[in-house]
């Protein structure tokens, strides 16, 4: 199904404004088209895109000072516009039925609250009617982390004497050395490795840079597999001054490896060397937070590495870090179990 047009100018706002990834972007409007969808079963009203746009722009003419009903009653942007607190508790009972896990109806729920407050922000809606929807409370659930030999296995996977091996060595090193989100990793140019500085320059969320330092491991990584692309004719035409992006990480074909690659790559070495296929590109970041922490990093450099907005963000690691602890002490220490 195709976005009404009132979605499509939400979608705008979050690309354009907000700086949200268009995938991210993308998300919202599905779970926005389930509420459409729901609408449209509701009320018995099929989408016609002319009758759609015509209802958003007579809203758009009404300046916010028109009324829900002046709207083309038999549009669902209309019912979207004129949608109140009973209207939504209906569609969220619909998904419950559904049996969506706590965390996806969370999710669909901070869409709809993101996008009536724009709504009733660019006076599209008169009124915010998420204003009178709770959340509900979930469970706090751990990130996952692989330990540090389950890591070196999977760093070892790649063969790095052919150009994309050396590839998938060098970004399986640099998510690790790094913890960096694989959007952004995708996203990396050659010019944003600073090989003097022993670091890469990192564009995350709403295109804000910062600066992560690289393991000696990662920078060797990095330096043979720029070395072994220099040398093979396929690649390194990338590079040359006729693009005006030079990719870092590379697909078959010279262009820049999509996040999905990276996971079919992951994927494949994790099988290779007998690991949980479970395991993500997000899990070494994970891992990554983990392992600082465990070692006495301060919670204030990890939020700053990788580039948590909010310290309370970076601040579940330390349950799981002192969840290892105690482990380790009730492993370990001789009255630590009752006899």
């Amino acid at each position: 199904m195709s976005n009404l047009p009132i979605i499509e100018a939400f979608q705008s706002y979050l690309t354009d404004e907000r700086h949200f990834s268009p995938y991210t972007a993308k998300c919202y409007g599905a779970d926005l088209s389930q509420f459409v969808t729901y609408l449209g079963d509701e009320l018995n009203v099929e989408i016609d895109r002319a009758k759609e746009s015509e209802a958003l722009s007579q809203r758009r003419a009404a300046g916010g000072g028109g009324v829900a009903g002046t709207i083309t009653p038999t549009t669902i942007t209309g019912a979207i516009i004129g949608a109140d607190a009973d209207l939504i508790r209906g569609f969220l009972a619909h998904l419950s039925d559904q049996q969506y896990s706590p965390a996806t109806m969370a999710r669909k729920i901070a869409t709809l609250r993101s996008f009536y407050k724009w709504a009733e922000k660019h006076e599209y809606a008169p009124t915010n009617p998420m204003t009178l929807i709770r959340t509900p409370r979930q469970s706090k659930r751990l990130p996952k982390a692989v330990t540090v030999e389950q890591i070196e296995r999977l760093l070892s996977a790649p063969d790095d004497t052919e150009p994309l091996g050396a590839r998938d060595r060098a970004m399986l090193e640099t998510l690790y050395s790094t913890g960096i989100r694989v959007s952004e990793l995708v996203d990396l140019n050659l010019e944003d490795f600073d090989e003097p500085g022993e670091a890469m320059r990192v564009r995350g969320k709403g295109k804000k840079e910062r600066i992560v330092p690289l393991g000696a491991h990662a920078m060797r990584a990095i330096k043979h597999y720029i070395e072994t692309v220099r040398n093979d004719r396929r690649f390194s035409e990338s590079w040359g001054p006729a693009n005006q992006d030079h990719v870092l990480f590379m697909n078959k074909h010279g262009g820049r490896i999509s996040s999905r690659s990276v996971r079919r790559k992951l994927d494949k070495y994790l099988k290779q060397v007998g690991l949980d296929p479970s395991i993500s590109p997000h899990t070494l970041r994970h891992s990554f937070a983990t392992h600082l922490l465990d070692n006495g990093a301060d919670l204030r450099s990890v939020q700053e590495l990788l580039g948590h907005q909010s310290l309370s963000t970076t601040q579940v690691y330390t349950h799981l870090t002192s969840e290892r602890m105690v482990d380790a002490y009730n492993d370990a220490h001789p009255r630590a179990e009752a006899s």
